[in-house]
């Protein structure tokens, strides 16, 4: 198995500097549609754990922490759906974002689609749409790549010692 891969955002910076703009765009268009930063980064962080991005998640966890989600709301994220911790309207933002992320399986099932346009206005539909249609996106330059994400020196210094 090769260990180095071709470095997609360096061998063609101006492809990576589009995405980085859509991204900024999807952003604002997210902001503007009433998404507010905390249910921004679960979204873009639950995309990444279910692409298994660790890239992209360590960034969206530690964004997240500064947008408001506390570390009881990371360790539920991933069992969501049978955690008390997150409101009807991050659940269904959460809801929708996995229907994005696996969207080759049935689209956007109208189950889906009537359930979560219950809660979400319709501009908050499309704001959390954008951000799922950008991170799966990322999501997939960084797994192709192979980017590193080694330990951080404070968690190095906190491992426990083995013998």
């Amino acid at each position: 198995m090769a260990e180095l891969r071709v470095h997609l955002s360096k061998s063609e910076p101006t492809a990576y500097k589009a995405l980085d703009a859509f991204s900024r765009e999807v952003g604002r268009i997210a902001r503007e549609n009433g998404v507010d930063d905390r249910l921004k980064e679960l979204v873009l962080l639950h995309c990444s754990q279910l692409n298994g991005c660790a890239y992209c998640a360590r960034i969206h966890s530690d964004r997240g922490v500064a947008a408001g989600i506390t570390y009881d709301d990371l360790a539920q994220l991933p069992v969501w759906r049978e955690s008390g911790v997150f409101s009807a309207r991050e659940r269904a933002a959460l809801e929708l974002a996995e229907a994005y992320t696996f969207i080759h399986r049935d689209g956007i099932p109208d189950d889906v689609y009537d359930r979560v346009g219950g809660v979400l206005s319709e501009k908050e539909y499309l704001g959390v749409s954008w951000l799922a249609i950008s991170i799966n996106a990322f999501n997939r330059v960084v797994i192709a790549g192979r980017y590193a994400v080694p330990p951080r020196a404070a968690d190095l210094a906190s491992a426990p010692a083995t013998s």
